[in-house]
């Protein structure tokens, strides 16, 4: 009998599919899923979001399981995955075999200099002898250095060697640890973090005056040095930057090896930003380059950032990328830190403009009908696109709280079944973000 892969299997689903919801529904929720795996009765369906995973585990999964067993003509069940994470029956969650590690982010794409040396160095030590040198491993320093790059290049080491690594963002322990003892989940929270050969942990710092948080973790770590488990973090701030961190944390962090990174000096800034062109497929000079790095000089993520805003002034303008037109491109910018990153304020102007108001207007506190839209939109998009956390959103968006985050996030995306116009706006948005964001090359 010829085998019939995953891929073909859902698309033959989604041909059925097609024919049994609306238009927008279709290409809000399933257009862009496809099949990855079959275990027995188990099929595993890949989404581009988790927006998407859970609307379809919380609404579509009685349509799409019956639709499915009519193809294969067995009892089976869905689950959706996204970013390494399993979405199981009922939004019950478990990590699968591989931690959402970006695929970018490994030793052999970092690079070094002398602002950073020693934790690259330590990073690799940690990573080929994990358990046995540096343990807790605490790399420190401000945002866009390349904190996370190293955490997850150590990662990808250790998975390279069939280790079990768990990888989390500070912000995700803590969610998941409230929802555990909300939900009365408390042991399978502990088995799950416990049972890591290597547990990661970005952003530590996102639990600090967290009382119950903090006991957790603490606790967490103590069980795994103690068996030799190999224990990494990241902070932006340094430990004695963080007064309200519980003193036997603090105590239990710094008793292993503390790596701080500094803003890169010219020469690094240079080459990185030489490898993430090259990385794009940007055709740009090193004179030009050069401007970039001398008007940037704070950090990666703005240097990243810079290089996509000439690229995209160059495609807006119509003309060649050159020295002359990066130095105009980054003229507002210059010396000092943008408020927002680049690819959160594309967001927030190409939203603006497509509900016709202004990038102020969603910042504000305004809170008539089409702004409080519109900024909803921008929540929905900045988390879909980006996948930033709900503090990041708020930040960029004047400061809102994570539930109103979470309930503009929510209301955008089931509306968006049924909300032909508002369809037709995240159309128009995507296509703008594409068009500035698509490198030149």
């Amino acid at each position: 009998m010829e085998y019939i892969s995953p891929r073909q299997i859902w698309d033959a689903v989604l041909g059925e599919l097609q024919l049994q919801v609306s238009k927008s529904n279709y290409r809000t929720w399933l257009e862009k899923t496809t099949g990855l795996e079959r275990h027995d009765n188990q099929f595993v369906v890949g989404v581009p979001n988790a927006f998407v995973a859970e609307y379809l585990d919380k609404n579509q999964r009685s349509l799409i399981e019956k639709t499915l067993i009519g193809i294969v003509r067995d009892d089976i069940q869905v689950t959706f995955q996204v970013n390494g994470r399993i979405y199981a029956i009922n939004g019950d969650t478990f990590t699968s075999a591989k931690p959402g590690l970006n695929a970018n982010y490994t030793f052999n794409s970092f690079i070094v200099g002398g602002n950073n040396q020693l934790a690259y160095a330590a990073s690799r030590e940690v990573a080929e002898n994990p358990g046995k040198t540096y343990n807790p491993f605490f790399i420190c320093g401000g945002h866009g250095l390349g904190k996370t790059h190293l955490l997850q290049a150590i990662g990808h080491e250790a998975l390279s060697r069939n280790l079990h690594v768990l990888y989390a963002s500070g912000e995700q322990y803590t969610n998941e640890f409230l929802g555990a003892l909300r939900e009365r989940r408390t042991d399978e929270f502990r088995n799950k973090y416990r049972s890591a050969d290597m547990l990661l942990i970005d952003d530590i710092d996102f639990v600090t005056g967290k009382e119950q948080t903090e006991e957790s973790l603490f606790h967490t770590l103590d069980e795994l040095q103690n068996a030799n488990r190999q224990i990494a973090v990241t902070s932006d701030r340094a430990l004695q930057q963080m007064p309200h961190l519980s003193g036997r944390l603090r105590s239990r962090l710094e008793g292993g090896l503390v790596a701080d990174i500094q803003s890169p000096e010219y020469d690094t800034r240079l080459a990185i930003l030489k490898a993430k062109a090259r990385q794009k497929g940007i055709e740009i000079t090193a004179d030009t380059l050069e401007v970039i790095a001398q008007n940037i000089r704070q950090n990666i993520r703005e240097m990243e950032g810079s290089l996509n805003r000439v690229v995209a002034y160059a495609k807006l303008i119509r003309d060649a990328i050159t020295p002359e037109l990066a130095a105009r491109a980054l003229e507002s910018v210059g010396n000092q830190t943008p408020a927002q990153p680049f690819n959160a304020r594309l967001i927030i102007e190409a939203v603006a403009e497509s509900f016709r108001l202004s990038s102020a207007d969603l910042i504000s506190p305004k809170r008539d009908k089409d702004t409080a839209l519109a900024r909803q939109m921008a929540m929905y998009v900045m988390k879909q696109e980006m996948n930033c956390s709900l503090a990041q959103i708020g930040k960029e968006l004047g400061g809102r709280n994570p539930a109103t985050i979470t309930h503009g996030c929510q209301k955008i995306a089931g509306d968006l079944t049924s909300n032909a116009y508002l369809q037709e706006r995240l159309n128009d948005i995507q296509g703008k973000i594409s068009k500035l964001n698509t490198p030149q090359g």
